[in-house]
């Protein structure tokens, strides 16, 4: 090729890498509006929440100024609830249901994701995507049954009939997530222990188990959340303040009549949504990895 020739194709180079990098910003700037669009719309309640929660009642019945602005923060709303023997067991409940659904779930999932995806039988592929369509039934479907199965158990009214409802929400997310996770394993590792003489528990404990940690930790994350945020069951089953968790105990005991103690309610809220917030900040890695292998295998 001659130099003549080289140089009429290079200025057709040089647009088609201007015309690429212009391209390229902007996408940049159309993904960077969309996020600030999506983060002030959905970061909005709860700012307004907080702001709500820094005021006094009289600052808020009176209605002036802005709603978005604080003339005189005060934090007497948080006092009023950490304070209060309710919310501290409002609080107690949560964690009880939430550590018993935690631990049902994850030895069910781990279990069973261990079976369906390793030790292959007959049906294991179908009674697979069967425990993950359960999933896709709405709990405003099933609670009108359950709250007969429950009542059936004399456990209305009681933080365990939730304990008892919450892993049919929970269960087969999580053995989806985990079948994914374990399906993503080498094959030579769970061969190579059978030769060595190794159980399936032996594999399940010493190879799986830790090498699929980050599936466990998203499974344990979501289970987490789903027991912990659930209010259709709790608000169907529950009735009496001392068995309310806390995503119902703040808004039914503090709602009386047409009068709304919203500075308390909004804080019980914040407080209330902060565990799974302060969880998600710190395991948000391991949480994005287990969905991805769930969602890419099985």
């Amino acid at each position: 090729m001659s130099a003549t020739a080289a140089n009429r194709e290079l200025p057709g180079i040089y647009h088609k890498a201007g015309s690429l990098r212009a391209e390229r910003r902007w996408a940049l700037w159309v993904a960077y509006a969309s996020l600030t669009v999506a983060a002030i719309i959905f970061l909005a309640p709860p700012f307004y929440m907080l702001i709500t929660s820094l005021k006094g009642s009289a600052e808020i019945a009176g209605m002036t100024g802005s709603p978005w602005l604080v003339r005189n923060p005060t934090l007497d709303n948080f006092v009023a609830i950490l304070t209060s023997p309710m919310f501290q067991r409002f609080m107690l409940n949560s964690l009880i249901i939430t550590g018993c659904v935690v631990a049902i779930t994850m030895v069910v999932s781990v279990l069973a994701a261990f079976a369906l995806a390793r030790m292959r039988f007959w049906g294991s592929q179908a009674l697979a995507t069967g425990v993950f369509l359960t999933y896709l039934v709405p709990d405003t479907l099933l609670f009108i049954p359950l709250y007969q199965i429950v009542g059936g158990l004399g456990l209305l009214n009681s933080i365990w009939g939730l304990v008892l409802v919450y892993p049919t929400l929970t269960v087969p997310f999580c053995t989806w997530i985990m079948i994914g996770y374990f399906a993503s394993i080498p094959k030579e590792l769970d061969e190579a222990a059978l030769i060595d003489g190794a159980t399936w528990p032996q594999m399940l404990i010493k190879i799986f188990i830790p090498v699929a940690l980050p599936g466990i930790i998203a499974a344990t994350i979501f289970a987490f959340t789903v027991s912990w945020a659930a209010f259709v069951y709790p608000t169907a089953f529950v009735t009496t303040p001392d068995q309310m968790p806390l995503t119902i105990g703040v808004v039914s005991q503090l709602v009386r009549a047409d009068t709304f103690a919203w500075g308390q309610i909004m804080a019980g809220a914040l407080m209330a949504a902060l565990p799974p917030v302060v969880i998600y900040a710190f395991l948000m890695d391991y949480y994005i990895a287990g969905l991805t292998a769930g969602a890419t295998k099985g």
